[in-house]
């Protein structure tokens, strides 16, 4: 890296890699690089995610649903492996033209339907099977506030904290600090919120709580970024509470380790196709 300050040119033009973990799928454009057709299961849900937190909210939904009893909700995930740019492939970006996991086919009805962004699934299925979504008018416009906060909020957190701090080619000072500050602050707003009620969006839990705990919870236990100590995490003691409630929950556990291809073998269920799949083998 040069010593000399960085000065933005007059038009921006993509002429070198930018550098850092995921440089190598980083690019300006949007479509598919590559011909490459998904693979479909038999079940009336066909899913393609990686286990990062956005599509751990997915898997952890689905689990929820089958926890239930919904066996309607059966599922099957496939990898789509970022790392390797898979997401550019024509198949998946037939579903997500956005090129981002996760993507999620319903096979259930007479056609197809496509659904991506990990907000949207959340509240497609909310809404299908009529769970997890209040439909009290206040306790659903406060479910789906804290739902789109995530939405919103989470790429301060990823994006912005977790690039500078743990994947740049550099440390720098002014980015970190900034965005330490900004994760900082939404976990103040959720430790206030949390003091007064068990889970995100009141009494119940909801879509809100799958959304959030994959980032937020993660966070706090330690599970992202390795930042937990120098955000002194521990401080935010009602998201620590809530965050270790959601985690002992059996679906959560299962959703957690869908499409997962690294950490400890005894949590990695690379495909998911039924519940056998669980099992330790």
């Amino acid at each position: 890296m040069s010593n000399e300050p960085y000065q933005p040119p007059a038009v921006w033009t993509w002429d070198r890699d930018s550098g850092g973990q995921f440089a190598n799928i980083n690019r300006p454009i949007s479509g598919a690089t590559s011909e490459k057709a998904l693979p479909s299961g038999n079940h009336p849900f066909q899913l393609y995610s990686l286990a990062t937190p956005n599509g751990m909210k997915v898997t952890i939904m689905f689990e929820e649903l089958l926890e239930l009893g919904v066996t309607e909700a059966e599922y099957d995930a496939f990898i789509i492996n970022i790392g390797e740019g898979e997401q550019f492939g024509s198949g998946f970006v037939e579903i997500n033209p956005n090129s981002k996991i996760p993507a999620l086919v319903d096979k259930s009805g007479e056609k197809p339907i496509r659904v991506f962004e990990s907000g949207s699934i959340l509240i497609y299925l909310s809404e299908k099977f009529s769970v997890f979504l209040p439909t009290v008018p206040a306790k659903r416009a406060e479910c789906i506030s804290w739902l789109m906060w995530q939405m919103g909020s989470a790429p301060f957190l990823g994006g912005g904290f977790g690039h500078f701090y743990a994947y740049a080619p550099e440390k720098l000072e002014y980015p970190i600090n900034r965005y330490a500050m900004e994760a900082k602050r939404q976990l103040d707003v959720l430790d206030k919120l949390l003091a007064s009620r068990p889970f995100i969006a009141g009494d119940e839990y909801t879509i809100a709580d799958i959304a959030i705990w994959p980032w937020y919870g993660g966070l706090v236990r330690g599970e992202l970024y390795n930042a937990a100590e120098f955000l002194d995490v521990k401080s935010y003691e009602n998201v620590v509470r809530w965050a270790e409630i959601i985690a002992q929950r059996p679906a959560v556990t299962r959703g957690r380790k869908v499409n997962r291809v690294w950490g400890d073998p005894a949590d990695q269920v690379p495909e998911r196709h039924n519940s056998g799949d669980f099992d330790p083998k």
